[in-house]
């Protein structure tokens, strides 16, 4: 076998020029399923990074009775006390108008509480977010996404500036205590603007202007090392429904969605994959063409071999494994070169550079068995050549 080897590695070196062209050709092929597969799951990563931001790892409760919200303050303790609960927020929210600078536009009020940055990752660029005393005086201060800053101001620190709200019929001012930023942003921009901007406020603000005592829904963060969240929305629904009897509960688990979001995303990762895969198929047919080449040029070579006596499995081992040797070297130069380029991504992205051993292997494997099955046919005629006919060849 190393002698085959030997003699393989011998043979791939006769035309360096043309050896060169062939493995870079697989090599570009390797590397675009690399870049394209590392692309899918920089995507995932970072899609499942801003919908956790949006609070989409997390259950939502709601409680109903004759169309009516009945979810109380009251409910917010029960929850807090369920097993690998580590958070409850309750939220109010309504889509209305906003007005700043004598610029109106359309926002989603969320009443909410201290503890909104727990539940949902709000990255502060300037001021700061509800605390305990602006839920319990009920102060009108508010919270707002940065897109709303520039859009208006071309600026994003616009903390003290006076927000105008509409909510139950009747107009508040909020003083602008803070701006952030979060993963709506990212999908706002993506969606060209269709999802409406965020305005954080005070919950029990939005309780008094809308003349309510109840809580539209509560969103709950749980401990997932610690639990099933599966497992802790029955227990939570389980508790709501013995303490609301004729209330219908609905708990909903939208790490599922996330989750089926994610899985869609890798669907569509991997499809792009077989598609840049299709470009090791024509490297295939470029590794026959120059095995046939080889075949010719070799005429004679083969047939001195099989007067003396080689073996026609012997020769036919001899191409095979040129072919190989030919796949496996621009296999391993392809996922070097696109690993460098998916870490270049990756580092302008702001995520860890990731290197997939399982893909390295299935690459080496598929593009060594392509090697294998586009090698055959120029193996098998090498094999099969006449030696008396293959002597008389002159080159």
């Amino acid at each position: 076998m190393v002698m085959n080897i030997r003699k393989s590695m011998r043979g791939m070196f006769r035309n360096r020029l043309r050896t060169t062209l062939t493995v870079s050709g697989i090599a570009v092929g390797v590397m675009a399923v690399v870049i394209v597969s590392s692309i899918g799951e920089l995507g995932k990563t970072a899609i499942s990074a801003e919908l956790s931001g949006m609070g989409l790892d997390s259950l939502v409760v709601s409680a109903q009775e004759g169309g009516r919200s009945v979810l109380a303050d009251e409910d917010l303790t029960l929850i807090r006390n369920v097993k690998n609960v580590n958070n409850a927020m309750p939220l109010i929210n309504t889509v209305t108008e906003g007005r700043l600078k004598n610029e109106a536009f359309t926002c989603m009020a969320w009443g909410v509480n201290e503890d909104a940055d727990n539940v949902i990752d709000l990255n502060v660029l300037h001021g700061r977010l509800l605390n305990k005393g602006d839920i319990a005086q009920g102060s009108l201060v508010c919270v707002i996404d940065e897109t709303i800053a520039l859009s208006i101001y071309k600026r994003s620190n616009i903390t003290g500036k006076t927000l105008t709200v509409a909510l139950g019929g009747a107009s508040y001012d909020f003083e602008i205590i803070g701006v952030v930023k979060n993963g709506v942003n990212t999908l706002q921009n993506m969606m060209g603007g269709f999802l409406p901007d965020f305005v954080y406020i005070p919950y029990t603000v939005m309780q008094e202007a809308l003349n309510t005592s109840r809580i539209d829904q509560i969103t709950v963060r749980v401990n997932e090392s610690d639990g099933d969240s599966e497992a802790i929305a029955a227990s939570i629904k389980n508790i709501l429904s013995i303490e609301k009897k004729n209330a219908s509960v609905s708990v909903e688990n939208l790490q599922k969605q996330k989750d089926k979001m994610n899985n869609v995303m890798g669907i569509a990762s991997n499809a792009l994959s077989a598609v840049a895969g299709i470009s090791l198929i024509v490297s295939g047919l470029s590794i026959m063409t120059v095995m046939l080449t080889s075949v010719s040029e070799r005429t004679r070579e083969i047939g001195i071999k099989k007067s003396i006596g080689a073996a026609k499995s012997s020769i036919m081992l001899e191409f095979l494994l040129e072919s190989a040797l030919l796949t496996f070297t621009g296999a391993v130069m392809g996922f070097a070169l696109g690993t460098a380029v998916s870490a270049a991504i990756y580092a302008a992205m702001g995520f860890p550079a990731q290197i997939n051993a399982t893909l390295f292997f299935a690459l080496i494997f598929v593009s060594g068995f392509i090697g294998v099955i586009f090698g055959v046919y120029p193996a098998y005629k090498a094999a099969s050549l006449n030696p008396v006919e293959a002597l008389r060849v002159n080159h």
